[in-house]
């Protein structure tokens, strides 16, 4: 394909994606419409128009009435919204937990919620510690080699951990499990305290240490972590760290309507 098609199949794909947000945002002010109402307003043939609905119907974010004939926002974008305001309400009400925590314990503190086959950080607080860790927010880090990825995974589902565990798993250092079998059995060390530990498998030098954060209905919907220089968190200093990062972990799921209690 020359440069020039590349071009204008490109340019004519940002059109497609602009007129469908367009069809989205003539919905949510005018409650429903017809491919006749949307085509006019779009300044498009009717059969272009109705591609478009088509395709945003078949991925639930448009339906339509069938006696009335006429289209209006589908349940997918209550779930898309509901996505953004879970993560939202995770910051929000995590804020001042971490700065707490981050000043207790004197080291980095890491929002997460889990993205596929992979964590994202959401929030970073810093500790008062001279050495201070990268900048994670925006980030997505691997699932089995993260103690954010680790409690992600031990409170899911068997079915859905195997969807998003497939060997061979990457290795980082030395100290990275990359056995299916024996991160199942770290998995469960995990469910029995109530957190995880990443000690150099991410980083060489690096420690983390997570606990869960669960909504109302007591799902695990994020997590919390403290991380700093394994020279700062020693292994004797672990289960001291882990009871403050429980405790704040708990904190935040009692704001986000959790009334239950995790164990550490």
């Amino acid at each position: 394909m020359s440069n020039t098609s590349q071009r204008s199949g490109d340019a004519t794909t940002v059109q497609s994606v602009d007129r469908a947000v367009t069809v989205l945002e003539i919905l949510a002010r005018e409650g429903e419409a017809g491919v006749t109402e949307i085509a006019a307003e779009l300044g498009v043939h009717k059969s272009t128009a109705f591609r478009l609905v088509a395709a945003l119907e078949n991925r639930d974010l448009v339906a339509q009435d069938t006696q009335r004939g006429k289209y209006r926002l589908g349940v997918g974008i209550l779930r898309l919204a509901g996505a953004t305001t879970v993560r939202l309400d995770l910051v929000q009400e995590s804020r001042p937990v971490c700065h707490d925590l981050a000043k207790e314990v004197g080291e980095t503190v890491n929002v997460t919620v889990l993205a596929g086959p992979e964590v994202l950080y959401l929030d970073q607080v810093a500790g008062p510690s001279a050495l201070q860790l990268s900048n994670w927010v925006g980030q997505r880090l691997p699932l089995h080699a993260t103690s954010n990825g680790k409690v992600q995974l031990a409170f899911l589902g068997e079915d859905d951990r195997r969807e998003l565990l497939t060997a061979p798993l990457e290795r980082f250092t030395e100290d990275t499990i990359t056995d299916l079998d024996e991160l199942e059995r770290e998995l469960q060390r995990v469910r029995e305290r109530g957190y995880a530990t990443a000690v150099g498998e991410m980083e060489f030098g690096l420690t983390a240490i997570a606990a869960p954060v669960r909504n109302v209905e007591g799902t695990v919907r994020g997590s919390i972590s403290v991380s700093g220089p394994s020279f700062r968190l020693p292994d004797s200093r672990v289960p001291e760290v882990a009871r403050a990062v429980c405790a704040a972990a708990d904190e935040v799921s009692r704001r986000l309507g959790w009334m239950g209690r995790m164990s550490a």
